[in-house]
Formats: C-alpha cells, structure tokens, sequence
C-alpha cells in the first residue's frame, strides 16, 4: 500500500520509521496529467519491491512538505535511505523509476 503524507511531521515519522530501507516518494497533484498517467504504475511497484516504503504527497493537500523537499514540478520522485536524500528526478518515466529503484536498493 501506499501511503499519502498529509504534513512534515508525518514524513519525519515515515522516514525514522524506514530505518535503513529505501523510501520512494511521488510528489504529484490530481490536475496533473503526467502525475494521472503513472500514478497506477508506482502503486504497483508496492506488490514487486516488499522491501521498499513507498509514499506519495499531493503538493496541494501538503504545501509544507512540497516546500520543504523543493518540489518545483510534477510529477517528481525522491529517493530517501536512512533518512537522507539519495536521487530525485521529475517526470513520469517508468524506465527510470525502477532503474532508480534497483541501483538503490
């Protein structure tokens, strides 16, 4: 399952929660069209990769958390391990979201 973050706070904990497992975040919004188009791909990723956390934030629903990661566009993914940022990239490539996955995990 993915898990939508709602605040800062809630981020903070996901990330502490993770430890040493990889977290992937996708920073999207509904109007997005890109975002709509790979939103149900990155769900799927869930059922293959049981060992990755995998979250996803709307940039209008948590302004603060967009803010804090500069989000500058949609959609972009951010890749986390032991509570430090590791890869980002925007856009909705497939290819490089599981290529991302596996050079990181």
């Amino acid at each position: 399952m993915v898990k939508s973050l709602g605040s800062l706070a809630e981020l903070e904990t996901e990330l502490k929660a993770a430890g040493d497992k990889l977290v992937v975040i996708d920073f999207s919004a509904t109007w997005c069209g890109p975002c709509k188009m790979i939103k149900p791909f990155f769900h799927e990723l869930v059922e293959k990769y049981n060992n990755v956390v995998f979250l996803e934030v709307d940039v209008d629903d948590a302004q603060d958390v967009a803010e804090h990661c500069q989000i500058k566009c949609m959609p972009t993914f951010l890749f986390y391990k032991n509570g430090k940022r590791v890869k980002e990239f925007s856009g909705a490539n497939k290819e490089k979201l599981v290529e991302s996955i596996h050079e990181l995990m």
